[in-house]
């Protein structure tokens, strides 16, 4: 199996607000950047859909590192809130609703496919992969004929 790192973040110019996701892949010596927007959105989707994104792009099935600032992304897979959620309907812990539930089942298709162990890296300190990601996520959610993010649900 293909040993890859990956490393996401996700943005937000307000919460909700326009945001974006950005993703770095390296495998051996080669690195591929992912990065895109929308109009509508929130930190926690774009924290969701920038894993999600980096690992359908892969072609086959990895092992995988992925590295996120995110801990909402790594605490539900790595402390199996995901599985949690899954087994009670998606339903919290609190019996409310789970949020993003179109992010995390796409999420749980990649799970399947890969094997990946999330780790967290606190944003903003220093690591180049992370900064370049959060670059790139901002880029995204301030460009312009930004798409509709069809799985938001303004809750106001």
């Amino acid at each position: 199996m293909k040993k890859v790192t990956i490393f996401t973040d996700g943005s937000c110019l307000g919460n909700p607000g326009k945001g974006g996701w950005a993703a770095i892949l390296q495998y051996e010596k080669k690195e591929k950047e992912l990065h895109g927007g929308f109009k509508h959105t929130t930190n926690n989707r774009m924290e969701v859909l920038a894993a999600v994104k980096a690992l359908e792009a892969l072609k086959s099935s990895c092992e995988v590192e992925l590295y996120t600032d995110s801990k909402y992304l790594r605490d539900a897979v790595e402390k199996k809130w995901l599985e949690s959620w899954q087994k009670k309907n998606w339903k919290t812990a609190a019996n409310k609703k789970v949020k993003n539930q179109d992010l995390w089942e796409a999420l749980q298709l990649q799970l399947e496919r890969h094997s990946i162990k999330f780790l967290w890296v606190r944003g903003h300190s220093g690591c180049l992969e992370n900064e370049r990601c959060d670059e790139l996520a901002r880029q995204g959610a301030s460009g312009t004929n930004l798409s509709e993010d069809l799985g938001f649900i303004d809750e106001k």
